[in-house]
């Protein structure tokens, strides 16, 4: 689609001589304004990409119609028309704001030049106000990146559960995302505008924990020098996330369990209960069935929080999707921390992908972040991290893994492959779709049906973009 080029002018043959000359020279479209006025009422109604404005016009000049486009439209780029003799009043424009100015008579190489530039100019500035917005999209809704099986499962029990204040319990190992499952719960339900109030449980000693959820009022205690709202009153409307759950004592497992069955909670020191309104959503890395045969873990509230049950998978369940997560943080920190995009080489990412990663994403984020920081080149190669190949296996080990589904085995392998070649090569060719299917004898629909079968997006790999 061609970009437009507004020309305001109270003369109409300078209008409708730029008109000619800028379609003629330019792969652009033009439009005439014969004032301010005109020039806005079009502005409103259609998209222009570069405005062309005379200086000196009757009601409206050039640098109030340049004011006005600058709060209605900040990225558009204006190029001020003036006489030979008023450069000064042309260079206080470009402090107001506008892109470049142009001297009448006009040279006509120089003014095609300057707007062949301001085109340019508002095509990357709308490309990273795009790309900006769906960043910002994919933050907000998407947690966890990865196409495997279990990822999608996982991904669509948060979308439904989201939709209903059930109560949820999430299980998982360290480092698997527990937390941000449940931030995904809360950021797609209904009470999403309202707080998520995330608790520690192990990081808060018992006696305070017990302040800390329902508060206390002044007197309660020798240091309560006044009245304290508690962790459940500050949840009102939102959602209450009670971290590692497991760990908590017998006593407050019991304060819990009543609050939870009557929504009410009484603060320390206080004689009425409180109502409250609130979801509330538990995780923990134990085996809370055992904790509970154990008689460490209350059974009534372990069935009060196990209404759902959600569980986070570790790395070693889906090494097909270590790749596109790596590359996630990778993105992630490079942006985060402005530095210049860098790149995994293959031989990194099957490192990545075949590494037991005991902390899970944690740990892989961790070494990811590490390796931006500290390495010295674009690339990233196995040596920018501390970890290590997995060992040859012994017979005693082959023997085990002769007794594994074969299919099942044979497609984790095929997909770290598919995943690993086809980045790689896109890495190469900075995202060119076209480029990588030449060099790999692929026709481009065959390309691209694998990259969206393993969720690969060409701009992933793009300079300047994720």
């Amino acid at each position: 689609m061609k970009q437009t080029v507004l020309i305001v002018d109270d003369n109409p043959d300078v209008p409708r001589f730029l008109q000619r000359l800028i379609e003629g020279g330019l792969s652009a479209q033009t439009l005439g304004a014969g004032g301010a006025d005109a020039a806005l009422r079009i502005l409103e109604k259609g998209d222009i990409h570069c405005v062309l404005t005379d200086l000196k016009m009757p009601k409206m000049g050039g640098m109030e119609l340049l004011r006005t486009i600058r709060q209605r439209v900040a990225s558009l780029p204006v190029i001020i028309m003036t006489a030979y003799g008023a450069v000064e009043t042309a260079v206080e424009s470009m402090k107001e704001g506008a892109y470049d100015f142009i001297t009448k008579p006009f040279e006509e190489e120089r003014l095609l030049h300057t707007v062949h530039r301001a085109l340019q100019h508002q095509r990357l500035t709308q490309r990273n106000e795009d790309l900006e917005t769906r960043i910002a999209e994919k933050e907000q809704e998407t947690f966890f990146v990865g196409k495997s099986p279990r990822m999608k499962e996982l991904t669509e029990t948060i979308k439904l559960v989201a939709r209903t204040d059930i109560t949820v319990l999430i299980t998982g190992e360290i480092g698997t995302g527990k937390e941000l499952a449940a931030r995904m719960i809360h950021s797609l339900s209904s009470r999403s505008g309202k707080p998520f109030v995330a608790v520690d449980c192990p990081a808060i000693l018992e006696g305070i924990l017990e302040r800390e959820l329902f508060g206390y009022r002044k007197g309660a205690f020798t240091s309560a020098a006044a009245d304290r709202e508690g962790l459940f009153q500050a949840a009102e409307g939102g959602t209450l996330f009670l971290d590692e759950i497991g760990d908590i004592s017998p006593s407050l497992q019991a304060k819990l369990l009543r609050a939870l069955e009557e929504w009410q909670h009484k603060p320390l020191g206080d004689t009425t209960t409180r109502g409250v309104d609130m979801r509330v959503i538990a995780a923990t890395n134990k085996d809370l069935e055992r904790s509970v045969a154990a008689g460490l873990f209350r059974a009534d509230l372990y069935y009060r929080l196990n209404v759902v049950p959600v569980r986070t998978p570790p790395l070693r369940d889906i090494p097909e999707d270590i790749p596109l997560i790596a590359i996630y943080f990778l993105s992630l920190f490079c942006r985060g921390l402005k530095l210049e995009q860098k790149r995994f080489r293959d031989d990194t990412i099957r490192l990545l992908a075949t590494h037991q990663w005991k902390g899970n994403a944690r740990e892989l984020q961790n070494a990811i972040k590490r390796a931006v920081v500290f390495s010295k080149g674009v690339s990233l190669t196995p040596d920018d991290f501390d970890v290590s190949a997995p060992p040859v296996p012994n017979r005693e080990e082959e023997s085990e893994t002769s007794g594994a589904d074969y299919k099942k085995e044979r497609k984790k392998v095929m997909t770290s492959f598919n995943v690993a070649f086809i980045t790689g090569l896109l890495r190469r060719v900075n995202g060119n779709v076209t480029l990588a299917a030449a060099m790999a004898g692929l026709e481009r629909q065959s390309l691209q049906h694998l990259m969206r079968r393993y969720g690969i997006l060409s701009t992933m790999f793009k300079k300047g973009e994720l």
